[in-house]
C-alpha cells in the first residue's frame, strides 16, 4: 500500500449527529462512576469516618500513575484485533473492570465504618481503585479513537471535542443528582447508588458503542514508510526532544499547572464538611459548580478565539491560569475567614479560568509538537498531565494532613493548602512566559495547526 493509497483510504463519509449523540451517551456512566469514586467516597472517608486524607488521595491518584497503560492500549487498538474488534473489545473489557470494581467500593465503606484500621477494608479499597484505574486507562484511548474513526477527517477534532464536553456536562448533572439522592451519608442509599451506577453505566458503556465500529473506518493498513518510521528507536527520539530547552520548559509548565490545578480535587468536599459545616448534599455539588463554568467558558473561548492561530494562544492560556489562581485564592480566603460565603463564587471563578486555560493549553500542546515526531511529543505531554494530576491529588491531601498534624486548625490547614495551589498556578504562568512558543513553531515549520493535532492528547488539562 503506497502513501497515496493510504491517504485515499475510505473514511467516514459524513458527520452523523445521531451517531455522535449515541457515542456521547457513553459518558453518562463515566461521569457517574467518577463522582461516586472521587467525590462521594473520599468525602465519607475523610469527613464522616475521620480518615487522614493522604491515603485517600494516593488511592485516587493510582490510575494516573499507571497512565502509560493508556498509550499501550491505544497502540494495541490501532494494530491488533481483540475478540474480533480493533476498538470495541478493548473498551468493553476496560469498562467491565470498572463495573466489577464498584462493589469493592461499597465493601470498603462497610468494613471501615467504625473500624478505620480494618485491613480487609483497605484491601477492598485498593482492589476497587486498581480495577477502576486500569479499566479507565485500557478503555479511554480506544474510545477516543473510535470517536475519531466515526467522523470524516475534517470533523474528527470537532467530534472529540463534543465527546469531551459532554463528559464535563454529565459530571455536573451526576453531581447534582447524587447530591439530592443522598443528603447525608447513609449506607443503604450509598448501596443503591453503587448498584444504579453499575446498571446505568454498564448499559451505556455497552450500547453507546455497539455497532459503531462496523460503521467506522478501521485502523489504516500501514505502508512501508510508516513501518520504517515506527522502527526508529524511541530513546534517541526522546533525547532529541528533551535536548531543546523550550521543550523542557513546556514540560515544566504543564506539570506545574496540572499539579497545582488538581491539588483541590480530593480535599474540596471534605473542606466543605470540616470547615464550612456543609451537608453532603451541598458539597457533592462543588465539582458541578466549577465544571459547569468550565464548559461555558471553554465553548465561549472556542467561539471567540477560534480564528486565532494556535501559536498565538500563549496569552489565552496565561490568563486562564491567572483566573484559576484567583478562584483558588478565594477558596483559601473562605477557609481562613470562615462564614464569608465565597465558596460558590470562588468555584465559578476557578472553573471559568479552567475553561479558558484548557482551550489555550490544548492549542499550545499542538504547537509544541513537531510534525515528524508528533506522537512522541504528544505522548510526553499526555503522560505529564496524567502523572502530575495524580501527584496533585496526593500532594493536596498530604499537605492538609501535615498541617493538621503539626497543630494547625482545620480552617488554617485547608486554607494554606489552597493558597499553595494558587501560588503554583501563578508559578506556571511565570514559566509559560519564558517559553519561546513562536520560535519553536517557526523552527519546526508549524505555521498552521488543526484540531486533529491535539487528538492524541485526549486528556483533561
Amino acid at each position: 500500500m503506497s502513501i497515496m493509497d493510504e491517504q485515499t483510504a475510505p473514511e467516514a463519509s459524513e458527520f452523523s449527529w445521531p451517531r455522535m449523540l449515541r457515542l456521547s451517551t457513553f459518558q453518562i456512566g463515566s461521569a457517574m462512576g467518577d463522582i461516586l469514586v472521587t467525590s462521594i467516597w473520599n468525602r465519607v472517608m475523610i469527613s464522616n469516618f475521620g480518615m487522614p486524607a493522604w491515603p485517600i488521595g494516593l488511592l485516587i491518584a493510582l490510575r494516573y500513575f499507571l497512565s502509560p497503560l493508556s498509550l499501550w492500549a491505544g497502540h494495541r487498538s490501532d494494530t491488533t484485533k481483540f475478540l474480533g474488534f480493533y476498538r470495541s473489545s478493548y473498551i468493553w473489557f476496560g469498562r467491565g473492570l470498572m463495573v466489577i470494581s464498584l462493589p469493592f467500593l461499597l465493601l470498603s465503606l462497610q468494613r471501615l465504618e467504625g473500624q478505620t484500621g480494618d485491613v480487609l477494608g483497605w484491601v477492598y479499597a485498593l482492589l476497587c481503585f486498581a480495577l477502576y484505574g486500569v479499566g479507565t486507562l485500557l478503555s479511554g484511548s480506544p474510545f477516543l479513537a473510535l470517536v475519531r474513526d466515526s467522523a470524516p477527517r475534517k470533523d474528527q477534532g470537532f467530534a472529540i471535542s463534543v465527546a469531551e464536553t459532554v463528559l464535563i456536562i454529565f459530571f455536573a448533572i451526576s453531581g447534582i443528582s447524587f447530591s439530592y439522592w443522598m443528603e447525608e451519608y447513609d449506607p443503604a442509599i450509598f448501596r443503591q447508588m453503587v448498584i444504579t451506577t453499575m446498571v446505568i453505566g454498564g448499559f451505556f458503556w455497552t450500547m453507546g458503542i455497539a455497532g459503531i465500529e462496523n460503521q467506522s473506518v478501521p485502523p489504516a493498513v500501514k505502508d512501508k514508510f510508516t513501518i520504517a518510521k515506527e522502527q526508529i528507536q524511541f530513546g534517541p527520539t526522546l533525547n532529541k526532544i528533551w535536548a531543546d530547552q523550550r521543550t523542557r520548559l513546556f514540560f515544566m509548565f504543564l506539570s506545574t499547572a496540572t499539579l497545582a490545578a488538581w491539588m483541590q480535587d480530593v480535599i474540596l468536599e471534605p473542606f466543605g464538611g470540616d470547615v464550612l459545616n456543609k451537608s453532603m448534599q451541598q458539597t457533592t455539588r462543588y465539582n458541578s459548580y466549577w465544571q459547569t463554568a468550565t464548559v461555558i467558558t471553554l465553548i465561549g473561548a472556542a467561539a471567540y478565539w477560534r480564528k486565532r492561530r494556535p501559536e498565538e494562544q500563549k496569552g489565552v492560556a496565561g490568563w486562564g491560569l491567572t483566573i484559576m489562581a484567583l478562584g483558588m485564592g478565594l477558596i483559601a480566603l473562605e477557609s481562613f475567614l470562615g462564614g464569608v460565603r465565597l465558596i460558590e463564587t470562588a468555584l465559578f471563578v476557578f472553573g471559568a479560568g479552567f475553561g479558558i486555560y484548557t482551550f489555550g493549553g490544548l492549542s499550545l500542546m499542538a504547537v509544541m509538537s513537531s510534525d515528524v515526531d508528533a506522537g512522541a511529543y504528544l505522548g510526553l505531554w499526555t503522560i505529564s498531565i496524567l502523572i502530575f494530576k495524580g501527584l496533585g491529588n496526593f500532594l493536596g491531601s498530604l499537605l492538609r494532613d501535615v498541617f493538621l498534624a503539626v497543630g494547625f486548625t482545620p480552617d488554617v490547614s485547608y486554607g494554606i493548602t489552597f493558597f499553595v495551589a494558587a501560588i503554583g498556578l501563578i508559578a506556571s504562568v511565570a514559566i509559560l512566559a519564558q517559553i519561546d512558543i513562536l520560535g519553536f513553531a517557526k523552527d519546526h515549520g508549524r505555521f498552521r495547526t488543526t484540531p486533529e493535532d491535539v487528538q492524541a492528547a485526549g486528556v483533561e488539562l
